[in-house]
């Protein structure tokens, strides 16, 4: 077992999504203990590991994600701090919301907002794809939730998912006054959970509204407003993040515009590999957390309960054993592609499988609306001008310096 410097922090925080395969590389391992943040940290990477965390219910959620990230992702009462039944039971209230006539709905809402909001912004005019993705995924969320727009501050709450989002990984002020406002967007949402329950409200039945607000649990009773008002987030604000899969399918086909010109001209049958190979190559969430439930061994290394294990889901999409040229952006890699079949390698979003573990049901809806979303890029009049589309590995979240910056002209089939 290999054991390097007594806290990592700082390397950690300068290195960011390349700090554990940095490591792992050099080492030869897929594993290391370190400390971080002063607290012992075991970091774990590839399929392997990929499997050994999220299946065979070896670790839990709680108590492994500092205060500061769970209020903002997540908060007390989630689906993702569950474990066991109850968790297996409201993960199904979820994947319920997932079915495939949901996910075309979903879709066809995004082109709806997508375009209205661009009618709503003659060009030409200077945008910023992230801010203007989010406020288009924004309303789109509510909408396919059963949330009703005239009722909802839409700018308002763009900013508040926002905040949730952009402003997980800080300290300090800017991570207090998100999860601040974050409590205000609660009280909203159960407020809307008591208007269902009330009959003040009716969302479609099978949308998230509707879905949560009668939720049960094992006892048969339902979920308090407060617990349903963060479920119901737990669906707006993953839509919401989006806006930087959209940003990183932008900078894409500006970087690889054979792509962009195979799309225009109709041929869309490598366009889910496209969307795939966006998931895998560009950073995302970096890594998820957990604490060992009970002993055990694994690569000659013993996990104690309580231990503090970190997946590196970065460094397992870009594994060199997994994915030939795992710095090239190949979407031809992803052609005949099985999550069935190879569970534990693209974790962008998670591991395992959606009906058994902690496998993120959201990864249809950024399947599906990223699709639509590149579409919608290379038939729109868009026009890039030259900007910094470097991305910086030390943010968390990544996104392009400039956020993506193009030019509206209102005239659809323009080049980017």
């Amino acid at each position: 077992m290999i054991r390097r410097p007594f806290d990592s922090t700082a390397s950690f925080l300068n290195e960011g999504y390349a700090f554990v395969s940095s490591r792992c590389d050099t080492w030869d391992t897929d594993l290391f203990t370190t400390r971080l943040f002063l607290q012992p940290t075991t970091f774990i990477r590839g399929e392997e590991a990929a499997g050994l965390f999220y299946e065979g219910n070896r670790f839990t959620r709680e108590a492994a994600v500092p205060p500061s990230v769970q209020h903002l992702l997540q908060d007390k009462g989630s689906v993702q701090a569950l474990d066991g039944d109850e968790h297996h039971r409201r993960k199904q209230a979820f994947l319920s919301l997932m079915g495939e006539d949901a996910m075309s709905d979903l879709g066809e809402i995004f082109d709806e907002e997508w375009a209205e909001t661009l009618e709503t912004r003659p060009g030409p005019r200077r945008i910023v794809l992230h801010d203007f993705a989010r406020d288009v995924l924004t309303r789109t969320a509510c909408r396919w939730a059963g949330v009703p727009l005239e009722a909802t501050d839409v700018r308002k709450l763009s900013s508040e998912l926002g905040m949730m989002i952009d402003h997980v990984a800080k300290a300090g002020p800017a991570n207090w006054y998100a999860q601040w406002r974050r409590r205000g967007t609660e009280t909203w949402a159960a407020g809307l959970i008591e208007k269902v329950r009330q009959g003040a409200l009716s969302p479609a039945p099978g949308s998230a509204l509707f879905v949560f607000a009668h939720h049960t649990d094992s006892t048969g009773q339902k979920l308090s407003a407060e617990v349903a008002a963060v479920e119901l987030i737990n669906i707006l604000r993953p839509i919401a993040a989006v806006a930087r899969f959209i940003v990183f399918a932008a900078v894409a086909l500006v970087h690889h515009p054979r792509w962009r010109d195979t799309f225009a001209s109709g041929d869309e049958s490598d366009l889910e590999p496209f969307v795939q190979e966006v998931r895998r190559f560009y950073p995302f969430f970096p890594a998820v957390p957990g604490r060992v439930r009970e002993p055990f061994l694994w690569r000659g290394h013993r996990f104690d309960e309580g231990d503090r294990v970190i997946l590196d889901l970065y460094g397992t999409c870009h594994d060199h054993r997994l994915w030939t040229d795992p710095n090239s952006f190949q979407p031809e890699r992803f052609r005949g592609f099985s999550w069935d079949e190879r569970p534990n390698t693209l974790i962008a979003q998670g591991a395992g499988r959606h009906s058994a573990n902690h496998r993120c049901p959201g990864e249809w809806s950024t399947v599906e609306i990223l699709k639509r979303a590149v579409r919608l890029l290379v038939s729109s009049g868009l026009d890039v001008p030259t900007q910094d589309l470097s991305i910086p590995l030390n943010q968390f979240p990544a996104l392009p310096r400039s956020g993506f910056v193009f030019h509206y002209s209102g005239r659809p089939g323009s080049d980017i």
